[in-house]
């Protein structure tokens, strides 16, 4: 069985604008300037760009890159088509220095590619989860430091995470709170699950009275070692946190406040197109190709304080 690397657009860059343009223009090449798909021809000639268009309604050159988080890098496509592949398929995450020794880069390099592409990751989606009588778990985590913090016996020196799953498409949706309080928590909640959800949550106070806002709220004690009762449990969402820790303090080790909210856009996209439903590495790589329109990150707002 060949290696799933020896495909060529991980190895030729001609193959690798190929395969993008496949992906980013399924109905064919459309221009980032001004939006137009017709008159659009791609330019031929030794000392061309690869993969350079012209489109003759604006006048103006392009290539798949632009708009892209691929836009405006030296990287080779191929080279970014394997780091892709890489980030996609490593259950809990591959660092910046593994990646720049894998593909031989600088660490710098990998790590501003790891960003972009933990970028393309964020789906953005709006719509609540749950409804139609489905069961969302929801639970709060915490994890590293806060720049400046005074370790604390409790938790107030970490960052918290809260993240939802539901139960019957297996999907998660994560988000960094600045407390892991009523105050902070239960508006995302409100605004991230579907009313006709039953809703699954440990004994914490944050969701006191939340029944009256979904059909039902099922709670766990697990200060008394109570982990479920038939459905009503919190395990969905304990085994996310699972991932995204061992990921996290084992791969990563380290993550400054301001780039939380990538990471966890990280571990949801994987976790939202794992193996269990359906997804192998290829496809996964290929979902997260779709979504780099739009999505470019520059070296400055990566490294800016969010």
């Amino acid at each position: 069985m060949a290696s799933v690397l020896s495909a060529k657009h991980y190895h030729n860059e001609d193959a690798a604008f190929a395969y993008v343009e496949r992906h980013v223009w399924p109905n064919g090449p459309t221009c980032p300037h001004c939006g137009g798909v017709d008159r659009i021809s791609k330019m031929e000639g030794k000392a061309t760009r690869k993969g350079l268009h012209k489109c003759y309604q604006c006048r103006k050159q392009f290539t798949v890159r632009q708009g892209t988080i691929f836009e405006s890098s030296h990287v080779p496509l191929h080279i970014w088509l394997q780091a892709i592949f890489f980030v996609a398929g490593s259950k809990k995450g591959i660092s910046s220095n593994q990646l720049a020794r894998t593909l031989g880069l600088t660490v710098k390099t990998a790590w501003f590619m790891s960003h972009r592409i933990r970028e393309a990751m964020r789906s953005g989606e709006l719509a609540p989860l749950g409804g139609e009588g489905g069961v969302v778990e929801i639970d709060e985590t915490f994890i590293g430091t806060r720049e400046g913090a005074v370790r604390t016996h409790a938790a107030w020196h970490k960052m918290p995470v809260l993240s939802l799953v539901h139960r019957e498409s297996g999907q998660s949706r994560s988000f960094v709170v600045d407390k892991a309080t009523r105050e902070f928590i239960l508006p995302i909640v409100q605004a991230n699950v579907d009313r006709e959800t039953y809703i699954m949550t440990d004994e914490s106070r944050i969701y006191t009275g939340a029944h009256y806002q979904f059909l039902g709220h099922g709670t766990v004690n697990h200060h008394a070692g109570e982990y479920g009762r038939g459905r009503i449990h919190t395990n969905t969402v304990e085994g996310y946190f699972s991932i995204f820790k061992r990921g996290m303090k084992g791969v990563y080790q380290w993550c400054a406040e301001k780039h939380l909210h990538r990471y966890l856009a990280e571990f949801d996209f994987r976790y939202n197109n794992r193996a269990a439903l359906g997804c192998n590495d290829t496809e996964r790589a290929d979902a997260l190709l779709r979504g780099i329109v739009g999505k470019r990150l520059t070296y400055q707002t990566a490294c800016a304080r969010a």
